[in-house]
């Protein structure tokens, strides 16, 4: 477990810095994504002090163009903690990353746990186990020398290019709209770059959820009722200038925005 945690250490200094990260040294780096989902459990110990508890999990390459960007053909998980979160409206400072960009998510609020004694779990499983769906901007952040370079366990390690989120207004599952339908356009300085659907997450972003509960439950861990999760981009990664203003809009669940000025 020594280079574990010598790996973690390693991506956790390069995050608190701001240092684009190189490839892992050869005896530290993470052999597969199994290796790859220790380290970030590691380092999710390291980075509290830092970036607070963990509140949910954002969950990446959920729908075909995402897979194709990437080149990762399944999900991918990674963290999301408390100063990471923001409200619809925020304004962020560009110079806080090494190279951001933002993603058009359908995210979920959890009203109760779902216990790894009770996997398997399905899409129908894990549904109602939601309190409520909220129009979601992941931010993420490219903080590597090259990230073509590393290959999905340090990706994985290193939190899948999470930093953060920001959050618009719940809407109670009860009141939500045919997630199907839910179309997702993505605004830059009000001009519309990207654009999806629902169902381009995994089929449905239950699915997506599903998984993620599956594969926390390999591990013997579980999602808990409160945490938030990000499930997955309607749309390619769009990398910002500064100035930017960020507005994604999903139909049925409202809108949500985000500024990164220099």
């Amino acid at each position: 477990m020594d280079r574990i945690l010598t790996a973690a250490q390693t991506i956790a200094a390069a995050r608190r810095t701001r240092t684009p990260l190189p490839p892992l040294a050869a005896e530290f780096a993470p052999q597969d994504e199994a290796e790859g989902y220790l380290i970030q459990a590691a380092l999710a110990d390291l980075l509290s002090s830092d970036f607070g508890a963990q509140v949910g999990y954002k969950i990446g390459c959920t729908s075909a163009v995402m897979q194709a960007y990437l080149d990762i053909p399944h999900p991918c998980g990674g963290s999301v903690f408390a100063r990471g979160v923001h409200p619809s409206g925020a304004s962020l400072h560009h110079a806080d990353f090494v190279r951001v960009g933002v993603e058009c998510e359908i995210a979920v609020r959890l009203a109760r746990d779902l216990v790894p004694s009770a996997a398997p779990f399905t899409a129908e499983a894990v549904a109602q186990a939601i309190e409520a769906y909220l129009p979601a901007i992941e931010i993420v952040d490219d903080r590597y020398v090259d990230w073509q370079t590393l290959g999905a366990p340090t990706l994985v390690a290193d939190d899948f290019f999470a930093a953060g989120c920001v959050l618009g207004k719940p809407v109670a599952r009860s009141a939500a709209p045919d997630l199907l339908e839910v179309v997702g356009r993505a605004l830059i300085n009000g001009d519309e770059i990207g654009r999806g659907t629902g169902a381009d997450v995994l089929g449905h972003p239950h699915h997506a959820l599903a998984w993620l509960a599956n594969h926390l439950a390999a591990g013997g861990n579980g999602l808990r009722a409160g945490q938030i999760v990000l499930t997955g981009s309607l749309v390619k990664t769009i990398w910002l200038n500064p100035g930017d203003e960020v507005a994604m809009e999903l139909s049925g669940l409202g809108t949500v925005s985000v500024d990164f000025r220099g």
